[in-house]
C-alpha cells in the first residue's frame, strides 16, 4: 500500500498481505502520525475498504483528513498511479523472486532508493481532447 506526497515527490508505504479494511486503517493511522502537523487530503478509488465502517467512524472525528474518491475508471486522476507505473516497469517487469519477501524486499529498496535520488511533484499535463467525465 502507498501513498505520494504531491507536493514532494516522497513515497510511504507499507507492505501488505491482504487490501482489506483493517490495513487501510493501519495505513492511514501511518498517514495520520507522518503527517501529523498538516491537513491530509487523501485521494483513493473507490474500493469498498476505503468507504468501510471502520475507515468511516476512525475518520469522522479526523477533521485534518479529507477523503477524495476518483470517479470510476478514472485512475489516471490519481498522481500514485503514476508512480505504480513507474514501479511496474522499473521493478516489475520481467521480475523473478524466490519469495514474497524477496519481492517485497526489492520493491521497499526501489521505494528508499526513489525517495532519496529522484523524487519530485509531477508536472502532471495532457494535451489531448477535453473529455468529459
Amino acid at each position: 500500500m502507498a501513498a505520494l506526497a504531491v507536493h514532494t515527490g516522497m513515497i510511504t508505504a507499507t507492505p501488505v498481505k491482504a487490501n482489506n479494511a483493517t490495513t487501510f486503517l493501519t495505513f492511514l493511522k501511518k498517514l495520520d502520525r507522518t503527517f501529523r502537523n498538516n491537513h491530509l487530503h487523501i485521494i483513493t478509488d473507490n474500493l469498498a475498504v476505503h468507504k468501510s465502517k471502520e475507515v468511516k467512524a476512525w475518520l469522522k472525528p479526523k477533521r485534518k483528513i479529507t477523503m477524495h474518491f476518483t470517479p470510476t475508471y478514472s485512475s489516471w486522476l490519481n498522481q500514485i498511479e503514476i508512480w505504480f507505473n513507474m514501479l511496474a516497469k522499473d521493478v516489475l517487469k520481467n521480475g523473478v523472486w524466490k519469495s514474497t519477501k524477496q519481492l517485497v524486499d526489492q520493491i521497499m529498496e526501489y521505494i528508499r532508493t526513489y525517495n532519496e535520488q529522484r523524487a519530485a511533484p509531477f508536472k502532471w499535463t495532457y494535451a489531448g481532447k477535453i473529455r468529459v467525465v
